[in-house]
């Protein structure tokens, strides 16, 4: 791309996420508490990987969202032949979204100011994904397999869009713990 050609449209909009002013409020509501509860001390340092090297947020992200993508390629192909398996992974991405989340916030904790907002909308994308989800698996829990498998449908486009940002705070803005050893 030449210096003379704008930016593609998804880098304008980020732009103007990172650049919100709007979003300073939650942040500055948030940021307290998120500190003390996932940021701070051992925890917080346990929570981002310091023990590690490497941020641990990354790889559970891959296991909800590869639970939960393959409960819709089983929907979608099976057609309710496979909605047993499907309410299974569903669940899986339940069960380990909320340490997932915590290692997020620990890792949003250590971030700037302008990381921060696009955190906190790629946080409030994540629960919706998440209540879409959850209700997904209630409804299969209740027999309602097709209502479920459309659930879990939408939840993956707002995952997809909540992942959208949270790759671009872990590649554009290198949001994550990393061992000093790497920037050498």
């Amino acid at each position: 791309m030449s210096p003379f050609e704008p930016p593609p449209a998804a880098v304008r909009w980020l732009k103007k996420l990172e650049d919100s002013a709007a979003l300073d409020g939650p942040v500055q509501a948030l940021e307290p508490h998120v500190r003390t509860i996932f940021g701070s001390g051992t925890r917080g340092a346990v929570l981002r990987g310091d023990w590690l090297g490497h941020a641990v947020h990354p790889a559970l992200t891959d296991v909800v969202l590869g639970s939960w993508t393959s409960a819709t390629v089983l929907d979608l192909l099976g057609r309710g032949r496979w909605a047993e398996p499907a309410q299974a992974l569903v669940g899986t991405g339940l069960v380990v979204v909320g340490p997932t989340a915590w290692t997020g916030w620990a890792e949003w904790s250590e971030a700037g100011p302008r990381e921060k907002r696009v955190g906190v909308v790629h946080a409030v994308g994540n629960g919706v994904a998440i209540g879409l989800y959850a209700a997904s698996w209630l409804a299969r829990r209740r027999g309602a397999h097709g209502t479920g498998a459309r659930l879990a449908l939408l939840g993956a486009t707002v995952a997809g869009g909540a992942g959208f940002l949270g790759g671009h705070l872990a590649v554009a803005r290198k949001v994550g713990t990393r061992d000093p050893a790497y920037d050498a």
